[in-house]
């Protein structure tokens, strides 16, 4: 196997391996990985950045945090929102985690394809779980007044709402959400989960963060790991009204934030130009990056307001196959979604990334396409040799 890829990592969760467990068997080879899988950005942190972490990481280390209160209060000044309105985490994982500990009792509605463990998370705990189709049909948009019609015929108890979502990258306009919002005012929970959505570049002011705060039910779900590209550190936050943001905080350790999630954190305000421009490139490169794919005839590229893509393959092409021959023969990583609930092997997610990696992502699919031309036509002519 090229570059000791163990393909049967890909096997053993719902989710994808680490870079780290890729890397370990690949030697060198493992550094020249372009991460087309995990969803980051790019261009932020920017160099200076890393280069004034790396100066401090002695002291980082080394030091305790901070406790959550006061590194999440430093986020809510920069946000321009009410400490107690804020609630961080170690990672948005364990925000779902303590909600469907805290405020899952019964059931919980959730459109899929989406973010797995939306789903996975109450089915641990024995919640009913609802699960709302998106259609590929419907190029997997989600009708607003159709979920809700779902939710209160399934009488479910919370439901779910990502905006953009994972896989797909669609989005609903700020005014959708609201109403979703007010629609459900009489359900123990509503949850917007924000993840991508400093990536949306059709509205000015997408989120409704500050939406949630004034009412009794909601709660906007953010992940500063997907936004900055800094999935390492493990930092998220919810946005709700001061009782449950405070129940949440409270449910939480104290000191639950490590040090370099709050060095970064005091950051921010400094850098907010060079995060805005981060944004701004990354647009670009969608762009660029969809117009790109699109123009290969072997593949539907749906339209993205997140840092990434849904591609459809070829009839008879094998997600998994692709996937596998990327990673072995070009170093490319990509997110093939056969064990999304509600997708199959046809779908891979691509992560936006620059031009130089972008080509090389379209160099392997065209060896791809080769290899399996040259496979199909090659069979009848073993098979009139062996006669």
């Amino acid at each position: 196997m090229r570059h000791g890829v163990d393909t049967g990592l890909f096997q053993r969760a719902a989710h994808s391996p680490s870079y780290f467990e890729l890397i370990r068997g690949m030697g060198d080879g493992g550094r020249q990985i372009a991460d087309f899988c995990i969803p980051c950005n790019p261009y932020f942190p920017t160099p200076a950045m890393f280069g004034e972490l790396a100066k401090n990481l002695e002291m980082v280390l080394k030091f305790y945090p901070s406790d959550s209160a006061t590194i999440a209060g430093r986020l809510a000044r920069i946000l321009g929102l009410n400490p107690s309105t804020v609630a961080m985490s170690n990672g948005s994982t364990e925000l779902i985690t303590w909600m469907d500990h805290l405020w899952f009792t019964d059931s919980v509605a959730v459109p899929i394809p989406t973010f797995g463990r939306w789903t996975d998370q109450p089915l641990e705990t024995g919640k009913r779980v609802d699960m709302y189709p998106l259609l590929e049909s419907s190029d997997f948009n989600l009708n607003i007044d159709d979920y809700i019609k779902f939710i209160r015929k399934r009488r479910s108890r919370v439901a779910v709402l990502c905006n953009p979502n994972n896989p797909d990258g669609g989005y609903l306009p700020r005014r959708e959400i609201v109403r979703f919002m007010d629609e459900l005012s009489d359900l123990d929970l509503v949850v917007i989960d924000e993840s991508f959505i400093d990536f949306v570049e059709v509205e000015r002011n997408p989120s409704v963060a500050s939406d949630a705060t004034i009412r009794p039910n909601v709660v906007v779900l953010k992940s500063l790991g997907k936004n900055f590209g800094l999935h390492g550190i493990r930092f998220g936050y919810l946005v709700a009204n001061p009782a449950l943001a405070g129940k949440m905080a409270r449910a939480l350790p104290k000191w639950n934030l490590n040090s370099l999630a709050e060095t970064v954190v005091f950051m921010l305000e400094e850098h907010a130009g060079d995060y805005a421009e981060s944004l701004r490139l990354l647009a670009r490169d969608r762009y660029q990056m969809g117009m790109e794919l699109a123009r290969n005839s072997d593949l539907t590229v749906y339209s993205s307001q997140a840092n990434f893509l849904l591609v459809k393959l070829a009839h008879g092409t094998d997600g998994m196959a692709l996937r596998d021959y990327l990673l072995q023969r070009h170093q490319v990583f990509i997110r093939e979604c056969g064990n999304k609930l509600g997708m199959d092997s046809r779908f891979v997610r691509l992560v936006v990334r620059p031009d130089k990696d972008v080509e090389r992502l379209v160099e392997g699919l065209r060896g791809f396409a080769k290899t399996r031309w040259e496979n199909d036509n090659a069979a009848p002519a073993l098979v009139h040799s062996v006669s």
